[in-house]
């Protein structure tokens, strides 16, 4: 049985559910490498029929989650999506207290700064300043990362369970290109030496023209609830440049920190 025949198949609850995981698996297909798709493409992404797919849009459309390029005919997200996210990045305390921080943190730089968060499985940007450079590296609001090599990504790992690190990384939710069980091994002794640091790197990992530091964010329990994240061009840091973006780094995460009622720590 397909499982299409499955959903129509399902009691009228059944039904309900099917339908909101798949309009969440369609919005999900927008990223900010690919904010234009149709609906051909999200079929395939999803493995929904079109018509299926065409009744989503028509409905995010009238809603205003999406909108529809009228020569195209592909679709981008619409502004009605801040209206439901709008409560929330308001409400996000981490980011509220962050803002002043990594505007300091940009001037001090001449980088961008960026404030990500942990959704579980995946690393988050929900605010950024821009740097003034005419050549630099964005993280627009909403960009995930899933690279193991990603820094904000090897922060929030290195302070999660060892077992649950690597259950992420064998399962392939967070992506680890060529793993094998010595290079998964040396990742998580990484790890451990990113959580002792203080701030993880990256320098040309995910791509031969980005370096960037992040560095972990902690509320007063103890707990990781964000991380600072400076991306830059590659060609424009040394690794002496390196070493002084993650002193800035970790400076800016251990204010918002102590202004989130935290303690810093190490290891």
């Amino acid at each position: 049985m397909t499982t299409t025949a499955v959903r129509d198949s399902a009691d009228g609850e059944g039904r309900g559910s099917s339908v909101i995981v798949n309009a969440i698996a369609v919005l999900r297909c927008f990223s900010t490498e690919e904010p234009l798709l149709g609906v051909t493409e999200i079929a395939s992404r999803v493995g929904m029929h079109k018509s299926t797919v065409s009744r989503i849009m028509a409905t995010f459309e009238a809603e205003n989650l999406v909108r529809q390029d009228p020569e195209t005919r592909r679709y981008t997200l619409g502004l009605g999506l801040i209206a439901v996210a709008g409560p929330l990045l308001a409400d996000l305390e981490e980011r509220r207290v962050a803002y002043p921080v990594l505007q300091e943190l940009t001037e001090r730089t001449g980088e961008t700064s960026a404030l990500m968060v942990w959704d579980n499985n995946e690393s988050m940007c929900v605010e950024q300043i821009a740097s003034h450079h005419q050549v630099k590296h964005t993280t627009p609001l909403g960009t995930r990362y899933h690279d193991s090599f990603s820094s904000s990504i090897q922060v929030f790992l290195a302070h999660e369970p060892v077992e649950r690190a690597r259950s992420l990384l064998t399962s392939g939710t967070i992506a680890f290109p060529g793993m094998d069980d010595e290079a998964l091994e040396a990742y998580l002794i990484r790890l451990k030496e990113t959580s002792a640091r203080g701030y993880a790197t990256n320098y040309g990992e995910t791509s031969l023209d980005e370096a960037s530091v992040a560095a972990p964010v902690f509320d007063h329990r103890g707990n990781v609830v964000a991380a600072v994240l400076i991306p830059a061009p590659r060609f424009r840091v040394s690794i002496d440049t390196l070493q002084i973006l993650a002193d800035a780094c970790t400076d800016a995460a251990a204010k918002i920190t102590t202004r989130l009622g935290g303690v810093v720590r190490r290891g």
